[in-house]
């Protein structure tokens, strides 16, 4: 065989290994895949929606069932020095409005999910009707699988900017004229809740507000009641990172949005 065709096979051999080795290393465990579809066969006797399978929950799942595995003793959701479950989905890449977690220990995966329908909690997770994502770990030690479900209500991830041209529509269509600069509003989206509310403009805002949601197209209360009240006629919105405890929602998964009327 010519040289040229012997470089041209291993290439593609090597090439083949590698896309081999990323459809493995991205695809589910077997005994993962038939969790699920337990889950969603439960689901679908209860006549709800089956769950979309989430890379990120099933990372974070992972991880909690490592330091399940670590830990060695009782299981429990969250161990000292570990991020709790909307923290670890959250760094994993999860998206949501809503997150839940069933953790088990048993000899098969059959056994798992038996065990998850028996119990009135792990089943209500299980078949909760607003969840929509699901992401599962089962790592096997001593004979036995440590299992881990992260059932979710998955919200789209948007940009700042995104954030804030959906949070001016809503405000266009309440008769609010937006201001082309959003800097203000971006600075004191940015400050501390603590902070002097201050917007740092020239020109002073007569009302202003900052909150943080998952559900960025409704409006807080108090904001709804001060636009019905007719006396605004401009506004600009600004987005930043979300702070603290979230108030309207998990921190990690929620948007943090200021609004500055005039």
């Amino acid at each position: 065989m010519p040289a040229i065709w012997k470089r041209v096979g291993g290439i593609l051999l090597l090439v083949l290994a590698v896309m081999a080795f990323v459809t493995y290393a991205n695809a589910q465990d077997e005994k993962e895949k038939a969790l699920i579809e337990l889950t969603n066969m439960a689901r679908e006797e209860a006549g709800l929606k089956p769950l979309t399978w989430d890379p990120a929950l099933a990372a974070a799942a992972r991880e909690h069932a490592e330091w399940m595995v670590k830990e060695g003793g009782a299981i429990a959701h969250r161990y000292g020095g570990e991020d709790d479950v909307a923290q670890r989905a959250a760094k994993a890449g999860a998206h949501f409005s809503l997150i839940e977690e069933n953790i088990a220990v048993a000899d098969t995966g059959v056994h798992v999910h038996q065990g998850w329908m028996k119990s009135q909690a792990h089943h209500d997770n299980m078949l909760n009707p607003k969840i929509d994502h699901i992401g599962i770990a089962l790592i096997p030690s001593h004979g036995l699988l440590y299992a881990v479900a992260d059932y979710s209500v998955g919200v789209t991830a948007m940009g700042p900017e995104d954030v804030e041209k959906a949070v001016g529509k809503v405000l266009a269509e309440k008769g609010i004229t937006l201001k082309s600069d959003p800097t203000a509003a971006r600075a004191y989206c940015a400050q501390e809740d603590n902070a002097d509310r201050s917007s740092g403009t020239e020109v002073k805002p007569r009302f202003l507000m900052r909150w943080q949601s998952a559900d960025i197209t409704t409006l807080p209360p108090q904001l709804q009641q001060q636009l019905s009240s007719g006396v605004f006629k401009e506004g600009t919105v600004g987005a930043c990172a979300p702070q603290g405890s979230g108030g309207g929602g998990p921190v990690f998964s929620g948007y943090r949005v200021a609004v500055l009327l005039y």
